[in-house]
């Protein structure tokens, strides 16, 4: 027992020592616009790989440490280049896969940004920049982790450990699951911790134990075979964006609440959590009122919500007097857990096909779909993970659900089924993550660090099968 508390101890002192470090490594990262996305410098990407690559073999803990690619199922495409490093188990110890992802969202409006995206800016205690919290910070707080377990335990330790830094994620992750299937047997594990997501706020750390699905498609709507003149023919035609916006109001009803038959809803109780609070954390000004019905975790967690992402229309400085004889948006639905994203989709998609006003004509592609995720909180990783939570932060963990989705974790699940997952991550309610001035909160991304390196600390010493 005095071993074991020594080396914790000395696994605390490494883990607090080594954050200056870790912080500059993330700052490297962060200078890079590793954007994933169609028209964007794919270089970037790789340039990223290649530099946390780097952070992986600098660590000397793995036996291999590859950049790597998969096909996108039906296209012959490659995906974007992923991480993926392992280092064999030992004497019956346990295999740990930690994955992240090194890609990240677009700036948008770069005018809304108050200091450079891309360039790391310290300020109020956080770090902002463009992937600072999500995700490169999941990446550097398991390298960060990583390292504090070497400093204290030394680099002949027997936990197995294998990582898989995804250089996609953010668009849309196609070859995930050819991925995942090429390397099953480098990546296949005891424990797998997704550091994807986020705590309950900054001083409170989660484990996300619910996520919901998501469906996302265009919507083309037409009305006329060409536009026209709206004094000419206004009043009689009826025009793509008056059937639209006719159209899109029928998915809500008055209070708010999607209005979809067939989506269904998960039965679950939810911690307290305030309108007050929500107005705080999701920037809600005081005359808008929020909607929905049920608590308001509820309706975040386990309800369905459906979101005009996009649209295709004839802009305000373009504007003029013309009927439009065709409107494109996109639509992003989240579907509670438990139902098929597919199935979902089929009812969104039938509700509009039936909701159709004048006849309009309507068109149905780019679909993309995702299922949500149910942890199954019975096992001995999820009570570990919670037990280094509380070591690590001070505070007692909360089990949340995620309104957003991280569809790959079923395709962990699937390739996976024997594997413990844990989700996780370093953001809290005002990372802004996908957001004008993402940042991370520096305090939380220390404890973070330390969590992760007494569970690895923890697995080291667990026998495997054992209790």
């Amino acid at each position: 027992m005095t071993s074991e508390l020594s080396r914790q101890d000395a696994v605390r002192d490494a883990a607090a020592s080594g954050i200056p470090s870790a912080l500059a490594d993330l700052g490297a990262l962060v200078r890079i616009p590793s954007i994933a996305f169609p028209g964007f410098d794919e270089e970037q990407v790789q340039r990223s790989a290649e530099a946390v690559a780097a952070l992986v073999t600098g660590t000397g803990l793995f036996e291999s440490v590859e950049i790597r690619r998969a096909v996108v199922p039906g296209t012959g495409e490659q995906g974007k280049p992923a991480v993926l490093a392992t280092r064999a188990a030992r004497n019956g110890r346990p295999t740990i896969l930690l994955y992240a992802h090194h890609d990240v969202q677009p700036v948008g409006d770069e005018s809304l940004w108050e200091s450079a995206p891309f360039e790391p800016t310290v300020r109020g205690g956080r770090l902002y920049g463009r992937g600072a919290a999500d995700d490169k910070a999941g990446v550097m707080a398991h390298i960060a982790a990583l390292r504090a377990f070497r400093d204290a335990a030394g680099e002949d330790f027997d936990l197995g450990v294998a990582l898989f830094f995804e250089g996609e994620e953010e668009a849309g992750s196609k070859s995930f699951a050819q991925f995942l299937s090429d390397n099953a047997e480098a990546l296949e594990a005891d424990v797998i911790v997704v550091a994807d997501s986020g705590n309950w706020d900054a001083e409170t750390p989660a484990l996300t134990v619910s996520l919901r699905g998501n469906a996302r498609f265009t919507l083309r709507v037409k009305t006329l075979e060409h536009a026209s003149h709206s004094g000419m023919f206004g009043g009689a035609v009826p025009d793509a964006m008056m059937a639209t916006i006719k159209l899109l109001a029928t998915l809500w009803d008055d209070d708010g609440a999607v209005a979809v038959e067939g989506l269904s809803e998960r039965d679950a109780s939810t911690p307290p959590y305030t309108e007050e609070t929500l107005r705080d954390e999701a920037g809600l000004p005081a005359g808008v009122s929020p909607i929905g019905r049920g608590t308001i975790l509820s309706r975040i967690w386990n309800k369905p919500s459906i979101t005009v992402t996009g649209i295709d229309a004839p802009s305000v400085a373009n504007a003029s007097n013309t009927l439009s004889p065709e409107i494109a948006v996109v639509i992003s639905a989240r579907i509670a857990p438990g139902q098929s994203a597919r199935d979902a989709y089929a009812a969104i998609e039938a509700h509009l096909r039936n909701h159709a006003p004048f006849g309009a004509e309507l068109t149905f592609s780019d679909q993309d779909f995702g299922d949500g995720f149910l942890v199954d909180t019975s096992g001995w990783a999820v009570t570990a993970a919670r037990e280094v939570l509380h070591e690590g932060y001070g505070v007692e963990p909360v089990d949340i659900g995620v309104g957003g989705s991280i569809p790959f974790i079923a395709d962990l699940v699937r390739e996976f089924p024997a594997a413990q997952i844990l989700v996780t991550g370093v953001e809290d309610p005002h990372a802004r993550a996908h957001s004008p001035n993402e940042s991370l909160h520096l305090d939380t991304f220390r404890k973070a660090v330390l969590s992760e390196a007494l569970l690895l600390e923890r697995l080291d010493r667990r026998a495997e099968g054992s209790a």
